[in-house]
């Protein structure tokens, strides 16, 4: 891949100066292979992926635990399909229930109808997962996905009903998904980025990694100091933080970072 790093404001007080880290595929690449580097898309047609603090479940071996299980007894006599994203019926008004649950679940204008068009015009979208009520055969709702079998599952967006949340409908898709690609041998489901409390409900799945900035991990102490430690300098400067990484040194950090070869 080539990596290109494209400034951000900086905070000169502070002595910081940011760049957002892209990713471009090169020939014999696929998108696997920067999501196993710690990218996540930036463009829908795949041409270009971004650094970011993501999540991912390890799906080798994974069962669920006992909190997972209580999220799937919740969904009894709820049906999943998955399906190609040519083959999905993908009707003005499926659109507009996701237009209107984006608006509701987060603020009116998060999701515009141009960024769905584009969404699902490219190939960051291959399979939707679609939920139902089998007893009433209401839709219930429906995950965008990218499958790259097996190696990547990555769980994109998801929408759903809204007045479920009493049967915790947006967990159970989720935990339903990695049941489901787990069963079906692929290696890994792809959770987007973790930078909030909100966030952290992506976490009840044992063995759930996090990409710090040079390695996958499983040190979610490391992760939650990350959300809840405002900082002052360069994370790596800090003490504290360093303190939970695997080795405990920045020498650690150090032996797993990326090797990058410059042009000459």
């Amino acid at each position: 891949m080539k990596l290109l790093f494209s400034e951000a404001p900086p905070d000169y007080a502070r002595y910081l100066y940011p760049y957002v880290v892209w990713a471009y595929p090169e020939p014999g690449e696929t998108p696997a292979d920067l999501f196993e580097a710690g990218f996540l898309p930036s463009l829908p047609d795949l041409t270009r992926f971004y650094l970011g603090r993501q999540l991912r479940l390890p799906l080798a071996g994974w069962k669920p635990n006992s909190e997972n299980r209580r999220i799937l007894r919740k969904g009894a006599g709820w049906q999943c399909r998955l399906i190609p994203r040519a083959e999905f019926d993908d009707t003005p008004a499926r659109r507009a229930s996701w237009l209107a649950y984006a608006a509701e679940r987060f603020h009116p204008g998060a999701m515009p109808p141009e960024r769905l068009e584009r969404l699902m015009s490219n190939r960051v979208i291959s399979h939707l997962l679609q939920f139902a009520d089998l007893a009433t055969g209401a839709e219930l709702g429906t995950v965008l996905l990218h499958l790259e079998s097996p190696r990547v599952a990555y769980y994109h967006f998801a929408f759903y009903d809204l007045g479920c949340k009493d049967r915790n409908l947006g967990m159970f898709m989720m935990t339903r998904a990695a049941e489901l690609f787990a069963a079906s041998g692929h290696t890994h489901l792809y959770l987007g980025t973790c930078y909030s409390e909100r966030a952290l409900y992506k976490t009840q799945f044992d063995g759930v990694e996090f990409f710090n900035g040079h390695r996958w991990t499983a040190e979610l102490d490391a992760l939650r100091h990350l959300i809840r430690t405002p900082s002052e300098t360069h994370r790596l400067d800090e003490a504290a933080y360093v303190a939970l990484l695997e080795g405990g040194s920045l020498d650690a950090a150090i032996a797993k970072g990326f090797r990058v070869a410059l042009p000459r």
